[in-house]
Order: structure tokens, then sequence, then C-alpha cells
């Protein structure tokens, strides 16, 4: 196991507040308390593992519906916007509040499978076969980045989770900021173009992506490790179903720019 401090920033609240389930703060990291002795089953990896494996079922199956609800060329549905939202509220209650990701985690799921479903029809309609050559981008790079992981070719590190988080918050701000300019008609120049520069930007994204599945894989190991309690499973799987779907859209966009 590593040592350090919080890796996925989505799992971030979870090890950083001590009064949620009595996890601790030590200057060698979080030390997560383990589950009570009077329960049966604490945290392990091959839960963690199935888990993920239902969410990512979850979201298959309602991105399928989510396709058949767009048609391309109408513009973006309400409807899109409202599970996107409910979605991102629901994952800020699960960073509040771990516990209830066995229910809002798959709920979670749903709501992005939807939304998934419908921003990929859009682009397949733009550009036909681009998210069959997404889904197995972001398979590569998820096989990639486990295997590197696994084999400890690269190691996280203390520095390593610093900047990673830095860099993914560093994103998410200058996500948030494009999204009020567009409310004012405003647009950021080169980033969202077609050209070498915006597809420079896509690509850098997708690195940092690619490095909070490692973060992620940390996390997972390291609650296993501590006997962490077995809803944390239902919270590692959703932080872990974050990163995945971020990937995807930037592989999206990414293939978008290459090919407009």
């Amino acid at each position: 196991m590593h040592g350090g401090d919080v890796a996925n920033p989505v799992l971030d609240r979870q090890w950083s507040d001590q009064a949620t389930d009595g996890t601790q703060l030590t200057d060698a990291g979080p030390v997560v308390a383990p589950a009570s002795p009077t329960t049966d089953r604490v945290m392990t990896i091959s839960g963690t593992i199935r888990i993920t494996g239902l969410l990512l079922g979850i979201v298959i199956a309602f991105g399928a519906w989510g396709w058949t609800l767009v048609t391309p060329g109408q513009g973006w549905p309400a409807w899109l916007w409202v599970v996107i939202i409910a979605s991102f509220v629901g994952a800020i209650v699960m960073v509040f509040r771990p516990q209830l990701s066995p229910l809002l985690a798959p709920a979670y799921a749903a709501g992005m499978g939807l939304a998934l479903g419908g921003i990929s029809r859009v682009y397949e309609a733009a550009f036909s076969g681009i998210v069959l050559q997404a889904v197995l981008a972001t398979a590569v790079v998820f096989i990639v980045m486990l295997v590197l992981y696994v084999t400890r070719t690269i190691r996280v590190t203390e520095r390593m989770r610093g900047v990673v988080i830095g860099a993914t918050l560093g994103i998410a701000v200058f996500y948030l900021a494009s999204f009020v300019l567009a409310l004012f008609g405003a647009s950021v120049p080169l980033v969202w173009d077609t050209g070498l520069f915006g597809i420079l930007f896509s690509a850098a994204v997708i690195v940092v992506a690619a490095f909070n599945l490692m973060l992620d894989f940390d996390v997972i190991e390291r609650g296993a490790a501590a006997s962490a309690p077995p809803y944390m499973e239902w919270y590692a799987a959703f932080g872990l179903m974050v990163t995945i779907i971020w990937l995807y859209l930037e592989m999206l966009r990414l293939l978008g720019k290459i090919r407009s």
C-alpha cells in the first residue's frame, strides 16, 4: 500500500472527514477506521469490482435508452440537462454522505447513462463510427493504466496525487468558467476549436483523466487493506465510474475535433 494523502478528488471528502465514520488523519495520511466487529463484511477489492461492473451495466442499459430519446438535428432536449443536473446533485450528496452510496450510486449511473446515450447519439450522427472508437479508446486507456498500476510500473506517490488533483481541479474550474461564459454568449478561443491547440488541449485533459484512474485504483486498494466499511465499495465504485465517464466524454470530444 502507498502512504500519503487523498487520491481521487471525488473521493476526497470521505478520506478527509474525521466525523463521518471514524476516519482519522495522521502525518502519514488518512487512517480509515475498520468496520464494526459486529458486521460480517468489510470493503474488498473483489466486492468493489463487482459493484463497478453493476454500475457500468446500468450506464450501458440506460445509455441505450437515452440513445433512442434523442433525434439529431433538433438540438439538445431539456430532459438531458435535467438528468445531468440531478446526477451532479446526487454525486455531491454522496461526497458528503458516502453511506448513501448504495442507494445513490445506481441512480447516478442511470442518470449519466441516459445523458451519455443522448450525447453519443448526436456525435454518432455527426461522425459515423465515433462512438465505437471512443468506447474502444476508453477501454484501452483503462486497461493500460490498470496494468501500469498493478505491476507498479507507475507508483502512486504523494507528489503524483498532488499534481493530478491540482490539474483536475484546474480543469473543473476552467470548464465551469467556460459554461458561465457560454450563458452570456461568449466562448474561450482556441480551446474548443478543431485546430491544433484545441486538439492538444483535449489530449492533455485525457492524460489527466487517465492518471485519475490510477488514483482510483489506489483508493480501492487502500480502502480494502484498511477494512473500510462495506458501503465504501459502492462509494469507491462510484468514484471510478465518474472517472470512466469523464474519460469517455473527453475521448468523444477529441475524436470529434480530429475528424472535423
